[in-house]
């Protein structure tokens, strides 16, 4: 392989699963993952698009966090599991820079919806009164398309610079999917440079990001208080604890790969947080949101009664 890795221009992936039992049923496991999530994900879009009651500007971000999601672990699971089964590693140059773009693009757009999901409970309970006006649809597709554009143009500079660096040492990345700081381990020139970049995207998608939420969510928990009605109360509570559940599980991981300098990263490690961001997140998104949610329940009940109706 070694050969292989100096006359060839692709990478190779070594993968999350080891030559053993328990790494086939590691990928067994993550199979399963994969496709709950895909089943979860298309199920809560599906819903979305079928039932009006769900027609409004807060289950419209949703149905893109699914979206989101179900492009997100697409991106990754494929090609990893393909490379178990058949026992080929290795990925085109050309097919690497497409999975980061991607995964970059999909990461960092998925950063900046959460943000806008927080902002439309912050309206709706802060402001209710004015809510119709400051998420109309206008706005929701300013917010959707911003979020998809920005981190679209972040994903071609990263691509951009990494693709065009200079490769000399062995082509073997460790880890499971084409990540960036793990491919630039491999450069044979000083990467000081986009580390940093890095470290100011992941602030700009990640960081800000999340403080605006707490932000949001700080107001939001002082209006909460002092509500008079104990079932509004209840019900904002329900609505804002799914959501900071889902944040949590998204930015935390990421934010502590991503920020964290070099030196102070293993591999082992960061694939071991890649598998929260990448595959469990996605996976979890569907059911934290149907599960704590009585209207998606009833919307899904309404769905399935109208398909068994008509067969």
């Amino acid at each position: 392989m070694e050969n292989n890795n100096q006359t060839s221009t692709d990478f190779f992936l070594l993968g999350l699963f080891p030559p053993s039992e328990i790494g086939l049923f590691s990928f067994i496991f993550i199979v399963l993952i994969f496709l709950m999530a895909l089943f979860g994900n298309m199920s809560m879009i599906i819903v979305i698009l079928l039932d009006t009651h769900l027609h409004t500007p807060m289950y419209f971000l949703l149905s893109q966090l699914s979206l989101m999601d179900l492009n997100y672990i697409s991106t990754i699971v494929p090609k990893m599991a393909s490379n178990y089964l058949f026992g080929n590693k290795s990925i085109s140059f050309i097919g690497c820079g497409v999975q980061s773009f991607f995964f970059i693009t999909l990461a960092g757009a998925e950063g900046l919806l959460l943000a806008c999901m927080a902002y439309d409970r912050y309206v709706a309970i802060c402001f209710p009164l004015h809510y119709v006006i400051h998420m109309r649809k206008r706005v929701l597709v300013l917010m959707i398309t911003g979020s998809w554009i920005m981190s679209s143009i972040n994903s071609c500079a990263h691509n951009v610079y990494a693709l065009h660096i200079p490769y000399c040492r062995s082509r073997t990345i460790n880890h499971f999917f084409c990540d960036l700081p793990a491919m630039l381990t491999l450069a044979c020139m000083d990467t000081w440079v986009y580390e940093y970049t890095v470290f100011v995207s992941t602030t700009l998608f990640l960081v800000l990001p999340f403080i605006g939420i707490a932000c949001f969510y700080g107001r939001v928990l002082l209006t909460i208080c002092r509500m008079h009605s104990t079932e509004g109360r209840k019900k904002a509570y329900s609505t804002c604890s799914t959501h900071l559940t889902v944040v949590t599980f998204y930015y935390a991981p990421f934010a502590y790969t991503y920020l964290r300098p070099r030196s102070l990263r293993t591999p082992t490690e960061d694939k071991i947080l890649a598998i929260f961001y990448t595959i469990l997140t996605p996976m979890l998104n569907p059911i934290i949101y149907s599960l704590r949610n009585k209207e998606v329940m009833g919307a899904l009940r309404r769905v399935i009664q109208r398909i068994c109706c008509s067969v």
